[in-house]
């Protein structure tokens, strides 16, 4: 690659990254590819639907299973999750800490590093604003990846958010580290 650079010609350079937004009912999941330092390009999207009827353990295993196949048909180089935020319903909080937990399972049993970001960070990243509204997010994330329809549920555009945040910040880190190297 240093080869290339010093003949003046920029291999294309790709990264994947597999944004999730856990949930104990739905856990929405976007693949966004950037490549060329600043285009990005929605690879896939959904959401992983729960039913409260289920046994937890049962779709914990959901969750496991459907992420790993995710992750074994896109092959992302990162994944970028919401990091944990205060919940005033205990119940709710420990379910959605199991599901954040079985991600995090997912994608180191696929030797994936997690990056986990507070959700005032993904808003500002996507938005320009930390307490936009779902709608905000949905129509940023349907302009940024150029999508012609908007996501739903509203999250499934949190899940690329999420994914859009880990490339912007990627981005801007190592900018900041290229500019310590030359200073």
């Amino acid at each position: 690659m240093q080869l290339l650079v010093f003949l003046g010609l920029r291999p294309e350079l790709k990264v994947k990254v597999l944004g999730i937004d856990c949930g104990s009912e739905i856990t929405g999941y976007g693949v966004v590819e950037q490549f060329d330092h600043n285009h990005l390009r929605c690879l896939a999207a959904g959401a992983i639907r729960l039913s409260s009827r289920e046994p937890l353990s049962t779709r914990l295993a959901k969750v496991f299973q459907e992420l790993n196949e995710i992750i074994a048909q896109h092959q992302p180089t990162e994944v970028a999750i919401e990091d944990v935020f205060y919940a005033a319903n205990v119940k709710s909080a420990l379910k959605l800490g199991h599901v954040r937990g079985v991600a995090m399972l997912a994608a180191s049993s696929a030797h994936l590093v997690v990056a986990e970001y507070a959700p005032l960070a993904i808003k500002s990243a996507v938005v320009g604003y930390g307490r936009a509204e779902k709608s905000q997010i949905q129509a940023m994330v349907t302009h940024l990846l150029h999508l012609k329809t908007v996501p739903e549920p509203p999250d499934v555009a949190d899940a690329l958010a999420i994914a859009i945040c880990h490339l912007h910040t990627a981005a801007t880190l190592a900018r900041q580290h290229a500019a310590s190297r030359h200073s």
